[in-house]
């Protein structure tokens, strides 16, 4: 089957050092491009995890460990990528492969696409993802199914996934899996929290890119919410509580955050927030020396 595309849809996967996608570093990237006329490209990179540090005024990379315990998963070692280039050096070849495609992935809207943000940021590259849609495999699955990888290409293709975490095996079963997604569920009704059926699993990326999501983000770690488009805490002590409001009376929680582990992506919508509260604050206090200077010497205007 033929996707119904408007421009290229990228599949991609990451194997890394960690999960947590502030501290985490990506070891192998596979990606998966699937061309409007049907054609399809694939790369995979492994890649050496690094940290640029400042050495007599020279940025130098630092290599990071790979933990035992992620290598236990993906089998990737450190001498497997000891002379891998970094993210920082593949980073204008990534990121002319995607272009200007749609993404999609399996897990990707919770882990994958924050944690290649990220690389992309720790390098002063933005990606944006605002204008690309995002289709989630796993999400399209779980809503439908709710199975893993391994058994939803067992359920879908008929096949076993003998490779599992490995990059490139589990992109290419991705994009099966999807392209059997869609054949399956055509014409299939839905039910949603609410109630309303519909018929979400068409060959359209954009309607797909919408049911596949989980939840309404500020951010793409998750860590800031949206509730009646207001963004809201998703964690700790404030949890659901306005983040503007938060920062207006505890101005030092911006900072803590700033501090903390938490990120590229996530500080970047609490600045954009926070420079909005100061904004606010000093229009506030023009206006209030406007009051004073006109209440006070030319009659009461205010």
């Amino acid at each position: 089957m033929k996707l119904n595309l408007n421009r290229p849809l990228v599949f991609f996967d990451l194997e890394t050092t960690g999960l947590q996608i502030g501290s985490a570093y990506i070891v192998e990237i596979s990606l998966v491009k699937v061309n409007v006329d049907g054609s399809v490209e694939e790369k995979t990179h492994r890649i050496r995890p690094a940290r640029y540090v400042n050495k007599d005024g020279v940025e130098v990379a630092e290599t990071l460990p790979i933990p035992p315990e992620t290598t236990a998963v993906h089998h990737i070692t450190d001498a497997d990528v000891a002379d891998k280039p970094t993210f920082r050096e593949l980073a204008p070849e990534i990121l002319a492969f995607i272009g200007d495609a749609d993404i999609a992935g399996y897990n990707s809207n919770k882990f994958d696409v924050p944690l290649l943000v990220e690389e992309f940021l720790r390098n002063g590259i933005n990606f944006d993802v605002a204008n690309r849609y995002m289709v989630d495999v796993q999400n399209i699955f779980h809503k439908m199914e709710q199975r893993t990888l391994k058994a939803a290409y067992k359920f879908y293709c008929g096949k076993n996934l003998d490779n599992a975490h490995s990059a490139n095996a589990d992109t290419m079963a991705t994009y099966e899996i999807f392209l059997a997604q869609i054949e399956r569920y055509k014409d299939v009704e839905y039910t949603d929290e609410k109630g309303k059926v519909s018929k979400p699993i068409v060959n359209d990326i954009p309607a797909l890119s919408e049911f596949s999501k989980s939840r309404q983000w500020a951010d793409l770690e998750g860590r800031i919410g949206i509730k009646n488009g207001v963004e809201v805490f998703n964690f700790g002590k404030h949890k659901d509580k306005p983040v503007k409001d938060v920062f207006a009376v505890e101005p030092s929680y911006y900072s803590w955050m700033m501090n903390g582990d938490f990120s590229l992506s996530t500080k970047k919508v609490i600045t954009r927030i926070y420079q909005s509260l100061k904004a606010e604050k000093r229009e506030a206090e023009k206006l209030d020396q406007l009051r004073e200077k006109f209440n006070g010497g030319q009659g009461k205007l205010f």
